[in-house]
């Protein structure tokens, strides 16, 4: 081999060597980026009921037309997550798996409530088309004022004394896990947890 392809040919492992030491410093950089990111929760609103009331109590049916009590100060077996949700909205479809799976591993202490309103039919094919039979699902234009979803998807996480334990607009797993973990912390949302934290530092 002639004197120029050995150049060549060390001078493509000195780029190489080069782009591999960027591409570490790069993955350093975005594990740095990631440990500093703070949780995103669930977007609370204005409008929505507030943490730590009781929530309103409405009597509801779903579709298959069985009654249905929602919030009010009575003591339930388990807690419920009523998500607002619409057969026109794409984002409430790609919940529909992450709530599927909470309904699985929470069955025994969460009852997740899918909540609409407008033209039933409509409601009834949503339901067929995306297996949601085991879920009760209610058409109640007045649950939704009195919880204020007035933006889609909507979650209200109910303890089972009736208290409005977490509520706010959910885009992903994490905004619906969020719910819970704010349950758990005793705080509105992750973001006032957050501020109460940066408050102590």
């Amino acid at each position: 081999m002639t004197t120029a392809g050995w150049i060549a040919i060390s001078v493509l492992w000195i780029l190489v060597l080069v782009l591999c030491v960027a591409l570490l410093a790069l993955a350093r950089q975005i594990g740095v980026l990631h440990e500093r990111l703070q949780p995103v929760g669930a977007l609370s609103l204005p409008k929505g009921v507030k943490v730590g009331d009781t929530a309103p109590q409405v009597d509801v049916e779903t579709v298959t037309g069985a009654r249905l009590t929602i919030g009010g100060g009575q003591v339930r077996a388990a807690d419920q997550l009523v998500v607002f949700v619409s057969p026109t909205c794409p984002v409430c479809k790609a919940l529909l798996p992450s709530l599927r799976a909470i309904r699985r591993s929470e069955k025994s202490l969460v009852e997740v409530i899918l909540a609409s309103d407008g033209d039933q039919s409509e409601h009834v094919t949503f339901i067929q088309n995306n297996s949601l039979t085991d879920f009760p699902y209610v058409l109640s234009e007045a649950l939704g004022l009195a919880f204020g979803a007035g933006r889609l998807p909507h979650a209200v996480l109910i303890d089972r004394t009736g208290i409005v334990r977490a509520s706010g607009l959910v885009n992903s797993r994490e905004h619906l896990d969020s719910l819970f973990e704010a349950r758990d912390r005793g705080v509105g949302t992750l973001q006032d947890y957050l501020e109460k934290a940066d408050a102590y530092i």
